[in-house]
C-alpha cells in the first residue's frame, strides 16, 4: 500500500476529505522525523516504537572492486520496533 492508497482508505473510513487526511499524515511524518533528529523515541502504544540508532563506522568492500577495502562512516539510521498488538494481529 502506498501513501495515496493509505490516504484514500483513511479518508473513506473516517468520512473525511482527502486533503485533511493528507495534512494529518504529513504532519505525523514531520513530527516523528523531528523527534528522531532530537534523539527522542516516538511510541504508539500497541503499534510500535520509532527510534534513531547510531551505526558505527566500519570497514567494507567496494562492490565495483571487491579486493579494495573502504571505510564506511558512522551514520544515524531509523529503527522501528513493532508493538505487541501489531505482532499479535499478524500471528493470527
Amino acid at each position: 500500500m502506498n501513501r495515496a492508497a493509505l490516504t484514500d482508505k483513511i479518508a473513506n473510513k473516517l468520512n473525511m476529505p482527502k486533503k485533511v487526511v493528507e495534512d494529518i499524515i504529513e504532519t505525523m511524518e514531520e513530527t516523528v522525523i523531528q523527534a528522531l533528529k532530537a534523539s527522542n523515541e516516538v511510541t504508539l502504544a500497541g503499534f510500535g516504537t520509532f527510534s534513531a540508532r547510531r551505526r558505527s563506522a566500519r570497514m567494507g568492500v567496494n562492490p565495483q572492486n571487491p579486493s579494495e577495502k573502504i571505510q564506511i562512516p558512522e551514520v544515524i539510521v531509523p529503527k522501528f520496533k513493532a508493538g505487541k498488538t501489531l505482532k499479535d494481529s499478524l500471528k493470527s
